[in-house]
């Protein structure tokens, strides 16, 4: 009988064991990237994932600053447009994003750097988490730089073709006819590459936190996108997968800057093409409750 009691004592104290071991590990799976995850996307980006963790301040709060800035309220400046005209602008509006392309050939003809001022000015005017504004605007207009990005960017790019991005993202990108050589990134007279400053600093040499930080910069090249299509410039939206940390190194970023997008820029070429390709209709993009 004793003997029955020891065996059964250490058969449930093994059960114990095993159940906390498991528990343990799908704690750990929870706080990082999913193990299954990552396999089943072998192209996601470390540089392009949002860090904001409010949990940080917790474990190193000595190295944050808290923020104690107090800011003046002011009256709203609003201008109220009659309903014909609200109708008038916002269908113009439309019209104008509505010839927005992706562009993947760029005349080398140059561009008013006034109108490239302008337009990230007007990116800048974005929303972000806490007023942080966490973004770099990276303009290149040197040749032999620009030279540089393509050979980082073509490196990288033929390895996500050939093995990081899968057989299925391939596939889908086959109708709009791209592939590693990235030739525009010599012609455009102009690359901004857009950073997002993962945190910031206070005067005292603390890190401030960024909130939001991916989706405030994401934000901001929505509204850069609308300004350069407004101006009559093009570009193609890329995400240089695997090239944020060589890009940065390239252009003297600091460490806590990650690419999010670069976005060359200019005229289209004579001989440009795009796919005819249709957007969604409204009932398909808008439920209303």
């Amino acid at each position: 009988m004793f003997l029955l009691t020891s065996v059964l004592v250490a058969v449930v104290f093994l059960l114990m064991v095993w159940i906390f071991q498991n528990a343990d590990g799908g704690t750990q799976r929870r706080k990082g990237e999913p193990r299954a995850r990552a396999e089943a996307r072998p192209w996601v980006d470390e540089d392009l994932k949002d860090s904001t963790d409010v949990h940080q301040l917790e474990e190193d709060a000595d190295e944050w600053q808290v923020s104690e800035e107090e800011v003046e309220h002011i009256p709203f400046s609003h201008t109220r447009y009659p309903e014909k005209e609200m109708l008038k602008r916002s269908q113009e509006f439309y019209e104008l994003l509505n010839k927005r392309r992706s562009v993947r050939f760029i005349s080398n003809e140059q561009v008013p750097m006034e109108v490239i001022d302008n337009v990230i000015k007007a990116a800048g005017t974005a929303p972000s988490g806490a007023h942080t504004e966490p973004w770099t605007f990276v303009v290149v207009k040197d040749p032999d730089v620009k030279h540089k990005i393509r050979e980082i960017i073509e490196e990288e790019e033929e390895i996500n073709y050939l093995k990081r991005m899968g057989p299925q993202w391939v596939s889908d990108l086959k109708k709009l006819r791209t592939n590693w050589i990235k030739e525009y990134l010599d012609t455009a007279p102009v690359l901004i590459l857009i950073f997002k400053r993962v945190h910031g600093f206070a005067a005292n040499g603390k890190k401030k936190i960024h909130y939001y930080n991916e989706i405030s910069v994401s934000i901001a090249c929505g509204i850069l996108l609308a300004a350069l299509q407004n101006a009559g410039l093009v570009t193609v939206t890329t995400t240089p997968l695997n090239c944020g940390p060589r890009l940065r190194v390239l252009l003297n970023r600091p460490a806590n800057e990650k690419l999010l997008i670069l976005l060359p820029v200019g005229y289209p070429s004579k001989e440009a093409m795009v796919p005819d390709l249709a957007r969604k209709p409204l009932d398909q993009i808008m439920v209303t409750v």
